[in-house]
């Protein structure tokens, strides 16, 4: 057992249960206690903190975490130095990226960004506005937001800047979309020192290929059946297949069994033309991990 120890950020909030069931789902058993902000991990290697989300970039980028989870609009807002390991594409409700959009009251009179000129924008990502804005050539006042920035326009603020993922609390709040920001993935990012260092980054990197693994894998189930081989050109036309489905001989030499991994959505239509064309003893199962 190695004496070196990563320490790992865990974004505290809305992403960290989230977070704590894809780890477990990669195999690491993450338990949180609401008397500490150090969650417990069975790998004796990882130390793990909770940080929010919004900090999260600017203590893996100081070195006071080897590495962490945090928003790509994070990383662009705290204007970050780190290194992005991977993509992780899940958020607290979808698998979508979050969206930050640009908001006004229903019944106001814009329509464009440059509409907002001289006027005052609420937002808790301020410098993304500000960049925003300034592409735009459009100047604007940009305030930061404690909270509850749905509820300024129109009378503490103009417009507002604001994360939506399914857009139900804006149209809650009279609010319409006049345009999007940007677009937010999840990433697993590093301090650029820990990423040099062999070990951590050996870590770093198998830890990232198991959560990708299960990630990919979400969605998908394995199906396998027993074909006769005179059905089985018309069968495999009819799979479509994560690469190829792999076909293996049976002690019945007229018989092999084929396995492939499909989107489970598509069971419903696929299992009974699959069942029609000839296959027999028709299994789903489940798929935990997928690793190219």
């Amino acid at each position: 057992m190695s004496t070196q120890i990563l320490k790992l950020g865990i974004p505290a909030g809305s992403l960290q249960e989230a977070t704590g069931e894809l780890f477990r789902k990669a195999g690491y058993n993450i338990k949180f206690s609401s008397r500490s902000y150090y969650p417990e991990i069975d790998d004796l290697e990882i130390e793990c903190m909770l940080v929010r989300a919004q900090e999260m970039a600017r203590y893996v980028e100081l070195g006071v975490l080897d590495a962490g989870i945090t928003g790509y609009d994070w990383i662009l807002e705290n204007e970050s130095k780190v290194v992005e390991i991977c993509e992780l594409m899940f958020s607290k409700v979808s698998r979508r990226p979050v969206r930050w959009v640009l908001c006004v009251p229903n019944d106001s009179p814009v329509r464009e960004p440059k509409d907002l000129e001289g006027k005052r924008v609420a937002t808790e990502v301020v410098r993304l506005t500000q960049n925003y804005f300034a592409k735009q050539g459009v100047n604007v006042h940009v305030e930061f937001s404690w909270g509850a920035t749905e509820v300024k326009p129109p009378r503490l603020a103009d417009a507002i800047v604001e994360v939506t993922e399914t857009g139900s609390s804006l149209r809650a709040n009279n609010l319409r979309i006049v345009d999007e920001v940007l677009q937010s993935t999840t990433r697993f990012i590093a301090n650029e020192k820990s990423f040099a260092d062999p070990w951590k980054r050996s870590k770093l990197e198998n830890l990232a290929l198991m959560l990708q693994s299960c990630l990919a894998a979400e969605g998908k189930v394995g199906l396998m059946m027993n074909v006769r081989r005179v059905d089985l050109e018309k069968i495999l036309a009819q799979l479509p297949a994560l690469q190829q489905p792999t076909v293996a001989s049976l002690s019945d030499p007229e018989w092999v069994d084929v396995n492939t991994i499909v989107d489970e959505s598509f069971l419903r239509v696929i299992v009974p033309q699959l069942k029609a064309a000839g296959a027999r003893g028709i299994v789903e199962y489940q798929i935990n991990k997928i690793i190219d």
